[in-house]
């Protein structure tokens, strides 16, 4: 299942500022990564991306960053590894973030969205605290942003690219499936990348997804609407 747009669980007051602004961000962001050289790539991940051993020990491993390591919880929220990693990141910001933000108002929507990537970026620290392996991207707050939907907006549904088999079609499925299996994959897989480091499983942030999803769920509780 591909989401392409949700039907508006409710008719938004405010244009969506900050939702917009966070996604013009990331972009502007990659196209800047598609401009440097794979070594100066590597280095810039390195540099502005999590990595749990710096953060439980408060060391910074060369190349050294410009500030304090802990600043790296908000940097790499902004930082994506290809194509397809922002392309899905920035899809599921666009359809889910508008509503959550109209129901918060901008301010607390921005809170909301940064609090959410640094406690994703914790929960994969804590999951593996001496991993040396930079983690990035924005799938931990936006991990927040689907759970504050499935909280405030319960009964929506989603347009959905549907597949079966060769064939496929668009369908209205409720936001509650479409997350929640999203949520149950993102669960099953952390598990499944326990103590296990192979080519599928290194380096993906599942518990950030884990940690950013139940955090915004939780968050989301006192907007949700009777």
């Amino acid at each position: 299942m591909i989401p392409i747009s949700d039907e508006d669980a409710v008719r938004k007051k405010l244009f969506p500022l900050i939702n917009l602004a966070l996604i013009v961000i990331n972009i502007i962001v990659f196209v800047y990564e598609l401009s440097l050289p794979t070594k100066q790539l590597e280095a810039f991940v390195a540099t502005f991306g999590v990595v749990p051993f710096e953060i439980v020990t408060g060391r910074d491993i060369p190349p050294a960053a410009p500030g304090p390591v802990w600043l790296t919880l908000l940097t790499a929220m902004f930082i994506h590894g290809g194509v397809l990693h922002i392309a899905g990141n920035m899809l599921y910001l666009w359809i889910f973030g508008d509503n959550v933000e109209d129901a918060m108002g901008h301010f607390r929507y921005l809170v909301f969205y940064l609090l959410c990537g640094i406690i994703a970026g914790l929960a994969q620290v804590l999951s593996d605290p001496l991993s040396r392996v930079p983690s990035i991207g924005a799938s931990g707050a936006i991990a927040g942003v689907l759970g504050a939907y499935v909280v405030m907006f319960p009964r929506a549904r989603i347009r959905t690219l549907l597949f079966v088999g060769p064939f496929f079609t668009i369908g209205r499925v409720p936001a509650l499936l479409v997350i929640g299996l999203w949520a149950v994959i993102q669960f099953f897989a952390g598990l499944a990348s326990l103590g296990v480091a192979t080519q599928q499983t290194g380096g993906v942030a599942y518990f950030a997804h884990i940690g950013g999803f139940i955090a915004g769920a939780i968050l989301a509780c006192p907007h949700r609407r009777r």
